[in-house]
């Protein structure tokens, strides 16, 4: 539904904390997770009384940003919530450096309201986020391709991203990351800005050690000149990757968000459906449970 030119959650504010808070307490000692989309990038997982959150953007930074130039970020859906509100929150990731992953905007009032919080980076970037941010470099985890942290009570592997090429720095640590997340029985795969690259799903395939990935969050955006800005995962990509790695699910991500870039889910669905691939399509605000099953291609919208 639209109000205001703009696309409505499914829930926003407090009906969605009601959500979070809810699931959470049903499902305390269960070992299933539950993840929320909160738009782009943005997700929410929960998980036995943990919280982290992939690549957050929930703000207008972007949309102030670039309204006086030829490049307008005009929003297509409303915030979900105030990042103040989530006073909840274990762990955040950032995949890179692009505002939309890494958004001072929302994760100032996220470190305000989370004195313990940890945040999650691709250690090239290490010095580039403290600056944004202005902390001390010291108080992040960085992360690389290949390599595995542990923060929060979860296993994080990272796995090099292609936006739209594998960048490195001088030492040859990746400016771009995917991230595995590994908890409990269960693997969760963000692939952050994305548009592959040869060998990619063999390399999450070693990196996982033969666990199967549960949840492949992909982005769907697509890649076109003229948009002046890195692209990602076609539709028809994402669903070829989610089916190459076995995925249990996947849930598309990074469209909707602004109308100079974004594409629609149909391609994507179209494409998991001749591949057998199991996809659900969330509406921002919308929770999926580890408990769910969907058919090949399913989408609500």
């Amino acid at each position: 539904m639209n109000i205001n030119g703009l696309i409505q959650p499914l829930l926003k504010d407090d009906e969605l904390l009601d959500d979070i808070r809810q699931a959470g307490h049903d499902c305390e000692n269960a070992g299933g997770f539950r993840l929320w989309w909160l738009g782009q990038a943005g997700f929410l997982l929960q998980w036995r009384g943990r919280h982290l959150l992939f690549d957050p953007y929930l703000s207008d930074s972007l949309t102030k940003k670039y309204a006086a130039t030829d490049k307008p970020h005009i929003r297509m859906t409303e915030r979900a919530v105030d990042p103040a509100r989530l006073d909840f929150i274990d762990l955040v990731t950032s995949s890179h450096n692009h505002t939309d992953h890494l958004d001072h905007e929302t994760l100032w009032p996220l470190m305000k309201s989370n004195s313990d919080l940890k945040v999650v980076v691709p250690e090239a970037n290490r010095e580039f986020a403290a600056e944004r941010l202005k902390c001390d470099p010291e108080w992040f985890s960085g992360c690389d391709d290949g390599a595995t942290i542990e923060v929060k009570d979860f296993r994080i592997t990272g796995l090099a991203a292609a936006h739209e090429e594998v960048e490195r720095d001088e030492t040859g640590r990746c400016r771009f990351l995917g991230y595995i997340v590994e908890f409990g029985d269960w693997t969760v795969y963000h692939a952050g800005d994305n548009k592959g690259f040869d060998g990619m799903a063999a390399r999450l395939l070693e990196l996982t050690r033969g666990r199967r990935v549960d949840a492949a969050l992909l982005p769907i955006n697509g890649r076109k000149p003229e948009r002046r800005v890195p692209g990602n995962f076609w539709g028809r990509e994402a669903a070829e990757f989610a089916a190459a790695v076995n995925a249990r699910i996947a849930i598309p991500m990074h469209y909707d968000m602004f109308t100079f870039n974004t594409e629609t889910p149909e391609e994507f669905t179209s494409a998991a459906a001749r591949l057998g691939q199991p996809v659900c399509v969330l509406r921002c605000g919308e929770r999926w449970s580890s408990d769910e099953t969907r058919s090949p291609g399913a989408e609500e919208r």
